[in-house]
């Protein structure tokens, strides 16, 4: 039991890492994804068995070399879902013939915060589809802020910016708005060029609201002023997070990693939010992660021994 199997799974693929006890990588692999809220927690099972074997033949090792197994995947945010899936797991890969002593379940953004820090206090605020943020304390708490997802929360993320993105072309239909970049982008992107078009996206063919987010960025970057204010709204709404963050946290100051294509990679939005921290909040440090999310699941595995 001299080994460790940490997992980061996600909506489109998952990637395992296995380590020595001491953390040190010794093979890495990647898979299907792992989101077994939409998949099914078999067909994840089934995903999650394939990389472990990898991991095992790479290495001439058995399963009983394997002291915890940790997975940090999408839809684990709750208790009740993580012991599902682990539960599940274990009956699964017993009746696959295998078995393991240990398999743990995590959030993602645990796990990444885990990793961003090599365990050590900080907080990770990630912007991608959705938005949520996490922060350790001294004392080892966990707090959180924001995650109530698309209905009530979201603020900042691609999802909120996709759907500004497109009441604002609506309003640009009926005469109830300006004119914007946004309705141009839309229809030359994604063919939208009616009311009735656009009804039909969202409402019959399931539209990702999200994948439009590139488009008020877009939009804004030549200067258009209704995806400027949209710009504008939710990066303020990212600076309440971090800022709300920061008094819970008790610290002088905060290291702070940034997770998320909306705000690592460069683009106005990223640009804007990361001035307004620089102007807003001093004593918040932004900061590149110590390691990737899969470590954090070795992190916390070793924790588990």
């Amino acid at each position: 039991m001299d080994h460790l199997i940490g997992m980061d799974g996600g909506g489109t693929k998952t990637t395992c890492v296995i380590t020595d006890l001491r953390g040190k990588i010794l093979y890495e692999c990647s898979g299907g994804p792992s989101n077994f809220l939409m998949l099914g927690t078999e067909t994840v099972s089934e995903t999650l068995l394939q990389l472990i074997s990898k991991c095992t033949t790479e290495l001439n090792i058995t399963e009983d070399d394997i002291a915890v197994i940790v997975l940090g995947t999408t839809g684990a945010g709750r208790r009740t879902d993580a012991e599902r899936l682990e539960n599940d797991f274990i009956k699964y890969a017993g009746f696959k013939g295998s078995g393991f002593r240990r398999f743990h379940v995590e959030s993602d953004a645990r796990i990444a915060l885990e990793g961003a820090f090599s365990g050590k206090p900080g907080s990770i605020l990630i912007a991608g589809t959705g938005s949520i943020m996490f922060g350790k304390d001294r004392n080892n708490n966990i707090l959180r802020v924001g995650g109530f997802g698309r209905y009530l929360g979201d603020e900042g993320s691609g999802y909120v910016l996709g759907r500004k993105g497109l009441v604002a072309v609506s309003k640009e239909f009926d005469g109830r708005g300006a004119k914007t970049v946004i309705s141009k982008l839309a229809k030359e992107r994604f063919k939208i060029e009616s009311p009735e078009i656009l009804i039909t996206e969202i409402y019959k063919n399931n539209f990702d609201l999200a994948s439009a987010a590139p488009l008020v960025i877009e939009a804004a970057e030549s200067g258009d002023s209704i995806a400027l204010k949209i710009i504008k709204e939710e990066t303020d709404e990212l600076v309440l997070h971090v800022s709300t963050m920061y008094a819970k946290l008790g610290e002088t100051v905060m290291d702070l990693a940034l997770i998320g294509g909306l705000i690592t990679h460069k683009n106005i939005y990223s640009d804007i939010f990361k001035r307004k921290i620089k102007k807003n909040l001093k004593n918040v440090r932004i900061k590149e992660p110590d390691s990737a999310p899969a470590m954090g699941a070795v992190i916390m595995a070793q924790k588990l021994i």
